[in-house]
């Protein structure tokens, strides 16, 4: 039975409604609507923990999804199931193919940020000053471009740059 069919509140219920409306309503293919079907249920699944069951869904919206920013936002959620996960490298290498896809999703930037910058932090906590600094140099790399995309987000990130010396700018525009 799809997970759209099993949800029990109201808020999910209605999403669901209005979801199955647009479908029938968008001038998309079979094929198409199906992948959103599947993208659906998979957010919904994510929405409640069932990361196994949410990644199926996007594996099966992934074989029929061929429209490229959809397939970012589909590579981007998953990217957030395996970073939660603390699969650090898979879910780098999920945002990455879905900045191939969009360059310009912010959130996708701003979470290769977060990683690397973890990633920095747990390297200078071992003594290796010299990783740390290339992570945080990478992290400050996504950071600014997430910024110039989104300038009215990620103040602490606009904050570590200044503080850090990584950026002297004070607007991203």
């Amino acid at each position: 039975m799809p997970r759209s069919q099993r949800n029990d509140n109201f808020i999910d219920k209605s999403f669901t409604v209005m979801a199955d409306l647009i479908l029938k309503l968008l001038p998309a293919n079979k094929q198409a609507k199906e992948a959103f079907a599947y993208y659906r249920d998979g957010m919904s699944a994510q929405a409640e923990g069932e990361y196994a069951e949410a990644l199926e869904n996007y594996n099966e919206a992934l074989k029929l999804e061929e429209d490229p920013l959809d397939r970012s936002y589909i590579l981007y959620n998953m990217g957030l199931i395996y970073a939660s996960n603390g699969e650090h490298e898979r879910a780098l290498e999920l945002y990455h193919e879905s900045l191939e896809l969009n360059s310009r999703m912010p959130q996708a930037l701003n979470n290769v940020a977060v990683i690397y910058h973890y990633q920095g932090e747990r390297e200078k906590e071992t003594g290796n000053a010299e990783a740390a600094e290339e992570l945080f140099d990478k992290a400050a790399d996504y950071w600014k471009r997430a910024i110039r995309v989104a300038p009215n987000n990620y103040i602490e990130a606009q904050n570590w740059l200044k503080n850090t010396g990584r950026s002297k700018m004070d607007v991203y525009f």
